[in-house]
């Protein structure tokens, strides 16, 4: 009974309370209004299990233990896992598989779990499962588990009474590799061992990117690539301790990723309405970041909303839009040889003997690509001149171009060292366009590919006479049940029987194209680390064009990458060690 209930008494046995009384009791009441109730101890009244609908892993129940981890960590990463599939329990249970701790030694989890199975005895009368039918496991095992998106294998290295020494002294850590700050100093593979910490940079530089914040994506580029570099997989940040080009921000990532499977930021900047935008946006072929910006600040978000904008387009826009599907969809190896035999045809027509290269990342061995890039020359100086004209009237002739663009040659060599272009584009004679590839034209490259002696050559190719093309055509003909192995002509094209790919020509002379060659292969952070090592290091001046000594007031001429390299006094790194 309430100490004011005496009043309340009183009042039931008057008709009509006095106005004192009625004023004393609703300041009673307010009063009481105003004291804090309780706080009572919040217990989570729904408990996952392993009967969830959304668990993947049914054979997998996992706890995480708040000890030493703080709630608000391990709500993080119990949503983290519970997003990714896992069944994550909100407390410890006889159906737990899993239990996961961090900075806990085995002896101090071990304790832990008696008191609560011990308990749980009490309370309801039998014991629950017992400490030696679950895994004991470091957070190591719960984050690689959430990179790979499903349980890793428990290793050694993960059960926590062999780790718990190791955490005993974090700072005994030592770097893994000593490597240079330099990437064109270091071999980057294309696979590489932490695809996971290079993924998270590689969000935020291309976001700075397209926010044109270009330090600040450089910083991100050079992180990831020094990633790329190492011969192992990377299992926590103190390994990284005194390696180049991590800076502060970059490392707070790794380590969020490391520890928790995850960061707060690429996720954030995965979900953002901007990001989204600006990628489909820079999509479209010939928009770029600042239109991109333009646009969405509009209101336009997608290649749809632009269409309906009524904005007016230039030309390569507009054949960006139409052909928007194709092209950002990956032009596989196969149809980048499909399109070289016919480059090669074209350039033969006009100009026998001279000498094609695919370059790009499928020169650096990769499998997939955005675009595809020709370097076209003529082992004599001079013959060069006009040849784009040509080999473009001959492709639009064909029907092989849904829209091009050229450009002439307008590098020129001054007494005091080349002049320096408007931005790091070179200014060889060129053609971006819009290719249209057949499916027939891709069975015939498939099938001549099959054939060690008709392979086409993706580093430096002569075009053949016109009577051994013609052979080379007419035996492909033969062919017509080899399956065209690529996605793309079901997924962006429908039903269609040919599909756009961007074909990128560039024309060198004979004198340039050791440079050409070095400058198109990429990647494009190596080129710009090369260009860097000769400002800073050399005194020289790089270009896709030439090499120039400063202090000698001279052009370098090479006839080769190797030699590029050691006027640099860099060691060779070949083309497959460039993907920084």
């Amino acid at each position: 009974m309430p100490p004011y209930s005496p009043i309340f008494n009183s009042i039931s046995r008057r008709r009509k309370p006095a106005l004192g009384t009625l004023y004393l009791l609703t300041s009673i009441v307010v009063l009481e209004s105003m004291i804090p109730l309780k706080r009572r101890k919040v217990i989570s009244s729904v408990t996952r299990n392993s009967s969830n609908d959304s668990n993947k892993f049914p054979g997998v129940v996992v706890f995480l233990l708040e000890r030493k981890m703080g709630a608000s960590r391990r709500a993080f990463l119990s949503c983290l896992g519970r997003g990714k599939g896992f069944n994550i329990e909100d407390s410890f249970s006889q159906s737990t598989t899993h239990l996961v701790s961090e900075n806990n030694s085995w002896k101090e989890v071990r304790t832990w779990l008696d008191s609560q199975t011990e308990a749980q005895g009490r309370e309801g009368g039998c014991r629950t499962t017992g400490p030696g039918s679950v895994h004991l496991l470091d957070i190591m095992w719960y984050t690689e588990s959430m990179q790979v998106g499903r349980p890793v294998d428990i290793l050694d290295r993960h059960k926590l009474q062999l780790c718990s020494v190791e955490r005993e002294d974090p700072d005994a850590e030592l770097a893994v590799v000593s490597l240079p700050s330099y990437a064109c100093q270091r071999h980057t593979p294309l696979q590489h061992h932490n695809k996971g910490l290079i993924g998270a940079l590689s969000i935020l530089a291309e976001n700075a990117e397209l926010s044109e914040n270009e330090g600040r994506g450089v910083a991100f580029r050079r992180a990831a690539a020094l990633l790329k570099s190492l011969p192992q997989e990377i299992g926590r940040a103190g390994q990284l301790r005194g390696l180049p080009c991590l800076g502060d921000h970059s490392l707070r990532v790794i380590k969020e990723v490391l520890e928790d499977g995850g960061c707060r930021e690429v996720e954030a900047t995965k979900e953002s309405e901007q990001f989204k935008a600006m990628k489909a946006l820079t999509g479209i072929f010939g928009v770029g970041p600042k239109t991109a910006d333009r646009w969405f600040r509009e209101g336009i978000h997608t290649p749809s909303d632009l269409q309906r904008s009524g904005h007016t387009l230039n030309r390569a826009q507009q054949a960006g839009l139409q052909h928007y599907d194709d092209l950002n969809l990956p032009v596989t190896k196969a149809e980048a040889d499909a399109i070289c035999l016919i480059v090669e045809r074209a350039v033969g027509e006009v100009l026998p003997g001279a000498e094609i290269t695919l370059i790009g990342g499928f020169r650096r061995g990769k499998q997939t690509g955005h675009d595809v890039d020709f370097l076209i020359t003529h082992p004599e100086e001079g013959r060069e001149e006009g040849l784009m004209v040509k080999v473009v009237s001959w492709l639009e002739a064909q029907g092989l171009l849904l829209y091009q663009k050229t450009t002439r040659n307008s590098y020129l060599e001054g007494k005091d060292g080349p002049a320096r272009p408007p931005s790091n584009m070179d200014r060889f004679e060129r053609c971006f366009s819009i290719f249209r590839l057949s499916a027939e034209q891709l069975r015939r490259t498939t099938h001549s590919t099959t054939d060690p002696s008709s392979r086409v050559n993706t580093d430096l190719h002569t075009v053949p006479p016109q009577s051994a093309l013609r052979r080379s055509d007419s035996s492909a003909q033969m062919d017509g049940q080899v399956r065209v192995e690529s996605s793309v002509w079901s997924q962006g094209s429908g039903s269609r029987s040919w599909r756009a790919v961007r074909l990128d020509l560039v024309v060198s002379p004979y004198s340039q194209f050791a440079f050409a060659l070095l400058g198109w292969t990429g990647s494009k952070l190596f080129e710009r680390e090369l260009r860097r090592w000769a400002v800073h290091e050399r005194a020289m001046t790089l270009s896709s064009h030439t090499l120039y000594d400063s202090r000698q007031k001279l052009y370098l001429r090479a006839g080769s990458e190797q030699e590029i390299f050691a006027l640099l006094g860099l060691e060779y790194i070949p083309p497959c060690g460039r993907n920084a």
